[in-house]
């Protein structure tokens, strides 16, 4: 039953697409047209989004630093801000759903130039934890993904959604290095002053290529009805009935826990470089340029055909797998360059596990509520955020670098063995 709920489900996005060019203001080519501009503009609001935050992530500790904060106090700075991205993932989802999708990408583009704003003038500790507070709505690339998900048929989504990923690979190349350059030469607020700008710019982007509101019609009619019932964009209750959804939890606990273990020592990344495989700060730039590239590689070339020629069933099997045999290496591993190779396939299944879940659970929700169900999904690094520096300090202190692979060796084949025995109501049909 819940097989033909999903097919019909299917079915029935697959035909509310057609409608998805006058939602736009125009049938026909024209239509088609604006569709893949306001695509595209999804894409660039992100990349730049991306890149101003790395920049900023990549100045933060000298900042930090220069205005008397403690590495403990540094801890609790990253904390802020996980915690302000984890509450406020879901709360912008339910914005969009509730205001449109061009709504929500200003507010995010607004949030991030406050931030920015706030963190140029940060000239002591209090003012610089202020500066965190904007964050809680700072998520263009949920906003993004909002865009996709409303502008394309379920079957176009994983390949639509998987390119995000070239976004987010340039960014960290173009944000990394970008950042000590500037910071370097022009000081060390040069790069925030950019986020400022080019924040600014974000909103004028979606103000005039993200159309009003990206749903089909009927969608939005139905919305309507729906949030008219539903209570305020805070509301726990409607987030939680998401997750009550046939397959929605038993999916997303697979895309929590499958990369957990990973997340919690890329978190611990900075100081396992310098205690465990002896990096200069230079060189570990190097290696995330390296990761930066290897994202772009496989979002671009790899994950785009795979979504087109498997099943979803197939690939959430395969990235779980995939990971458990990441755990092995990282366990093994004694030099960095043990940690290159290693890094090729955990880039792919990350980049996998993320594209195919958000694609599964988007598909799952009801139209209405698919930016909702991506603020969820969005909160799933700043959890990692907010309980890593505890946790992954423990393992690493406690049991060393190993730990970590030992650990997602054993969570990936948990939940490999569940994939296999569970009856997840997901699409068998390829994306065409």
């Amino acid at each position: 039953m819940s097989a033909m709920n999903a097919k019909a489900s299917s079915g029935g996005e697959e035909e509310a697409s057609v409608m998805r060019s006058e939602t736009l203001g125009e049938s026909g080519c024209l239509g088609e047209i604006k569709r893949g501009r306001a695509i595209l503009a999804a894409y660039l609001i992100a990349t730049l989004e991306l890149t101003f935050l790395f920049m900023q992530m990549g100045v933060m500790p000298y900042l930090a630093k220069s205005l008397g904060l403690d590495s403990v106090g540094f801890g609790y700075l990253q904390t802020t801000f996980g915690v302000l991205q984890l509450v406020g993932g879901p709360i912008f989802g339910r914005f969009a759903d509730q205001f449109g999708t061009q709504a929500a990408l200003i507010l995010s583009c607004v949030s991030g130039s406050a931030f920015f704003l706030l963190m140029s003038t940060s000239t002591s500790i209090p003012l610089l934890f202020l500066s965190r507070l904007p964050a809680v709505f700072m998520h263009g690339l949920p906003g993004a993904q909002k865009v996709i998900t409303d502008l394309t048929t379920p079957s176009q989504r994983a390949d639509a959604l998987g390119k995000l990923g070239l976004c987010f690979g340039i960014g960290i190349i173009i944000g990394s290095a970008l950042g000590g350059v500037l910071s370097t030469k022009f000081g060390i607020f040069v790069p925030v002053y950019f986020g400022l700008v080019g924040n600014l710019i974000n909103i004028v982007i979606a103000m005039i290529w993200i159309p009003l509101q990206a749903k089909p019609m009927s969608d939005h009619h139905v919305m309507e009805h729906r949030t008219s019932q539903s209570g305020s964009v805070f509301s726990i209750r409607e987030i939680l009935r998401l997750m009550k959804l046939p397959g929605v939890m038993e999916v997303f606990i697979v895309k929590v826990f499958a990369g957990l273990p990973v997340g919690l020592f890329l978190i611990m990344f900075s100081i396992i470089s310098m205690d465990f495989f002896g990096l200069e700060a230079v060189e570990s730039g190097y290696l995330m340029s390296y990761f930066g590239v290897l994202q772009m590689v496989v979002q671009g070339l790899v994950v785009g055909k795979l979504t087109n020629n498997c099943t979803e069933r197939t690939l959430l099997r395969l990235s779980v797998f995939v990971f458990a045999s990441v755990g092995l290496g990282m366990a093994l591993m004694k030099t960095v360059w043990h940690y290159c190779i290693i890094a090729v396939p955990l880039v792919f299944a990350f980049s996998t596990l993320v594209t195919i879940t958000d694609s599964i659970l988007t598909n799952t929700v009801p139209s209405s509520d698919t930016g909702t169900m991506l603020g969820i999904c969005a909160s799933v690094q700043p959890l990692t955020r907010t309980v890593g520096p505890t946790i992954g300090g423990f393992l690493y202190r406690q049991f060393g670098v190993s730990s970590f692979g030992y650990l997602q060796l054993i969570v990936n084949i948990a939940l490999f063995v569940y994939l296999l025995k569970s009856k997840i109501p997901l699409r068998e049909m390829k994306s065409q």
